[in-house]
């Protein structure tokens, strides 16, 4: 059953985007491993149905008319959650890039969110998914440095398989980016991948951006990517999402 939440939050936007939501949702949460520390670094929510239904069973009602409102709803009702849970590590959000018309405002929210719950803002990251198309890139990096004056880690998601790449990177370097799953899946034994990631590791290097790569199922993957000195990963290899819970992961036992 999913936890239940006062009306406003699932139905939260600011003055100029407020819209009601007609569904509900909740999240399921995954896991971030730091290998070097052999600690979980924190937990990315991952938007599911009130019970559990699929992503796309949300992501589908979410249209031009609701989708600030549902942006903002997200943000809140996943800090909710987590604290609920008891969450003391960092809480990754993903967030639409398209859904932020102005970071001053639409921010208000999830500061309103976070000291009501007692979250630490500097426990707060927020995901931009590189996967969807940005209309408008210079809006986008304004948004990006308005969250880190705000103490927030910010994240580049799904690297590699979008739209923005190096330009986004040219204009703002976020504190953390994701190698997209399509580059991680099968590395070790892909010639060609391997070149490509780790030609994107040094770079990041050289930025001073953390990388974390995504979609681990294979000790060999760990293995590469431990090679190349990444320390966040992620992955079905390490856990499964747990609905409305946090999965756990026994350091003692795990092969990495």
């Amino acid at each position: 059953m999913a936890t239940e939440f006062p009306e406003e939050i699932t139905r939260i936007g600011c003055g100029f985007c407020y819209v009601p939501l007609d569904f509900e949702f909740s999240f399921a949460f995954q896991p971030i491993v730091d290998l070097q520390s052999r600690q979980v670094f924190g937990y990315e929510a991952l938007v599911r149905g009130p019970t559990g239904e699929s992503a796309w069973s949300v992501l589908s009602r979410v249209n031009d008319t609701n989708r600030y409102a549902f942006d903002q709803a997200c943000r809140v009702k996943a800090i909710h959650l987590a604290s609920k849970l008891g969450l003391d590590k960092v809480l990754s959000i993903n967030f639409l890039p398209n859904a932020v018309y102005e970071p001053e405002h639409c921010i208000r929210s999830t500061l309103a969110a976070a000291r009501e719950t007692g979250f630490p803002i500097e426990n707060l990251m927020f995901e931009i998914v590189e996967s969807e198309r940005v209309y408008d890139r210079q809006h986008l990096t304004k948004i990006f440095k308005h969250y880190e004056q705000q103490g927030f880690i910010t994240a580049l998601d799904d690297f590699g398989a979008g739209h923005a790449g190096l330009n986004l990177l040219a204009d703002f370097l976020p504190r953390v980016l994701k190698i997209d799953m399509d580059l991680v899946r099968d590395v070790d034994q892909n010639p060609t991948k391997q070149i490509i990631v780790k030609y994107l590791v040094g770079m990041c290097n050289e930025l001073n951006i953390r990388v974390l790569a995504e979609g681990i199922e294979t000790l060999a993957e760990v293995e590469f990517f431990r090679s190349l000195g990444v320390e966040l990963m992620q992955g079905y290899y390490f856990a499964r999402p747990g609905f409305e819970i946090l999965p756990e992961i026994d350091f003692s036992t795990q092969l990495f």
